[in-house]
């Protein structure tokens, strides 16, 4: 196996899992819930720089399952429906710019961030 393709095998599950991530936005979320499963598994045995990814990935998972809460408590008051586009966008972008850092061989920028 040479080295070129063992990247490409590294790299292979945190794309799947933004990938699922991108796909939670259409699909009833359970697609979130495997993503994250999938990070947790990942995660101990991944390069360092990998881990990050791993790392930004769940916390997008718990951050994103807060902000659901809260806009889902806030649409008792029809605010949170305000709050629901927002969170999708969030998501997506968040799982954007992770795939592009993974294609470029690199950590996400902030991998502790609750935004971006």
């Amino acid at each position: 196996m040479t080295q070129n393709e063992l990247s490409r095998d590294e790299i292979r599950p945190p794309q799947i899992v933004y990938a699922l991530y991108l796909a939670g936005l259409v699909t009833a979320n359970i697609t979130l819930l495997i993503g994250v499963i999938v990070a947790y598994v990942y995660r101990r045995e991944a390069a360092p720089w990998l881990q990050q990814h791993y790392r930004y990935m769940i916390r997008t998972f718990w951050i994103g399952t807060l902000y659901a809460c809260v806009a889902f408590l806030l649409s008792i008051v029809m605010v949170g429906l305000l709050v629901w586009p927002l969170l999708a966008v969030w998501l997506g972008v968040r799982s954007v710019l992770g795939w592009i850092n993974v294609r470029k061989g690199q950590p996400p920028a902030r991998p502790a961030s609750w935004l971006w």
